[in-house]
């Protein structure tokens, strides 16, 4: 059962109101998210060997097995991991389905990050425990931050980004996109996301996007790139998705469709509760077929206790 707001709302935008009157309920629509506490929660993919995958990213990258869980009866595991709790710190969840040893990661998920005070440190690390390093640690070209990266058990690319003391370790989740500005301009609407900066790289031909709700140094955030030229990229069946925390995921619902409507994209599943959890969600693909789930903080809270 949806909520009225949510039902109502949509029927106006669809064609019951006109002109200003319309306007102005998208107005109202996308204000809510001036009222949100949006919070990225976690990012989904699948792992061929999950006791592996969890012991290189303990042993490696310093993670904390935070939780895990079995579901027989629809054969699959997972485990969530990352370096502080899941009601403050964002994570990863690893999927393992039964029986299924290898994914196809393709060409469009770029990587994970991670910030670290001492990135020639962590790299020693990684390498001593058996780990690969693909990029040895040192300054981006044209620039100063100290970078390296890491390669984990199942070709996952992990960035290590050296930078001093932060909340959250686990900083970025990259993704490669057909246009740059369409997607910021999706990401802003449907989200309520904040363009935080925007780099252009001519001599690489790339230009990066980082959004997200607080500054890079604070939180996780996403980093969409634009490969000069490029358009579209496979997605293989490895990486899933990412979970994003709202109040109200019916409200958060109305801009999606908002923006849907105007820039592309699709959703998926309309706004309401799980069965069996009850966990209220939604979830949507952006213009580039990007995976995004909205989830009720409120019952999230309640799933991890």
């Amino acid at each position: 059962m949806y909520s009225a707001s949510w039902k109502n709302n949509i029927d106006d935008l669809d064609g019951m109101a006109t002109g200003s009157e319309a306007e102005k309920a998208a107005e109202a629509v996308l204000e809510w998210h001036k009222q949100d506490n949006k919070r990225m929660l976690h990012a989904v993919y699948r792992v061929g060997d999950l006791d592996s995958t969890i012991k290189y990213y303990t042993e490696c990258f310093g993670m904390k097995l935070l939780r895990k869980r079995d579901v027989p009866e629809e054969k699959y595991t997972n485990a969530f991991l990352g370096f502080g709790p899941e009601d403050t710190n964002f994570a990863l969840e690893l999927t393992y389905n039964y029986g299924i040893d290898k994914y196809d990661i393709g060409e469009g998920f770029g990587h994970f990050a991670i910030a670290h005070e001492d990135v020639y440190k962590l790299a020693e690390t990684i390498k001593s425990k058996g780990g690969t390093i693909t990029r040895e640690p040192g300054p981006v070209k044209g620039g100063s931050t100290v970078i390296a990266f890491a390669k984990d058990p199942d070709g996952y690319l992990f960035e290590l980004i050296q930078r001093g003391q932060t909340p959250e370790p686990l900083c970025q989740v990259m993704l490669r996109v057909g246009d740059l500005e369409h997607s910021i301009k999706f990401y802003e609407k449907a989200l309520g996301m904040k363009l935080l900066r925007k780099k252009d790289v001519p001599d690489y031909k790339y230009t990066i996007a980082m959004l997200g709700y607080a500054d890079e140094d604070m939180t996780t955030v996403l980093e969409l790139t634009y490969n000069y030229g490029v358009t579209e990229y496979s997605k293989g069946n490895a990486y899933a998705q990412v979970a994003i925390g709202t109040n109200d995921v019916y409200k958060s619902a109305e801009a999606v469709d908002l923006a849907t409507k105007e820039l592309g994209g699709k959703i998926l599943r309309q706004p309401g509760p799980l069965p069996g959890i009850n966990t209220k969600i939604t979830s949507f693909v952006d213009p580039d077929g990007w995976k995004v789930v909205l989830v009720d903080h409120a019952d999230f809270l309640k799933e991890l206790q």
